[in-house]
């Protein structure tokens, strides 16, 4: 089976980082039925956190964050892929894109279990198109 890869819109908060705060987002989410397609966390500066929330449902992750008074960024986008496992699956994705001279800005990727994969990348938005063409993306 052919590796998918769907372009996918998200946007972030910048939280405290410290304990508890991702689980009062991924609670919030949950409580309200909004369902992540990915999600990243990671340290920014001055003692925060930035959370990359990928959904299927941004009216709704908007919703939610007008009610809770959350900070969220404008919508981005980037792309979600997923197939086969097997060694070399993310390399030939990346191949794709070097190919077509686009740089990407940050990739996470895991293995999935079952002989499956995710992964999520982000490219500068001047280079979103091109990339979508590159990579097939639906």
């Amino acid at each position: 089976m052919a590796d998918e890869v769907r372009r996918v819109e998200y946007c972030y908060l910048t939280i405290k980082d410290k304990p508890g705060e991702g689980e009062k987002i991924l609670g919030a989410l949950r409580e309200v039925g909004v369902n992540l397609l990915a999600f990243s966390g990671f340290p920014a500066k001055g003692g925060k956190a930035q959370i990359d929330l990928v959904t299927d449902n941004v009216s709704g992750l908007k919703a939610l964050a007008r009610n809770q008074k959350w900070k969220l960024s404008p919508v981005k986008r980037g792309f979600l892929v997923q197939g086969e496992d097997k060694i070399g699956a993310v390399a030939e994705i990346v191949s794709k894109l070097a190919a077509a001279k686009i740089n990407i800005v940050a990739v996470d990727a895991v293995a999935a279990g079952a002989g499956r994969y995710g992964a999520i990348l982000w490219v500068k938005p001047a280079s979103y198109a091109k990339a979508a063409k590159a990579l097939g993306a639906l």
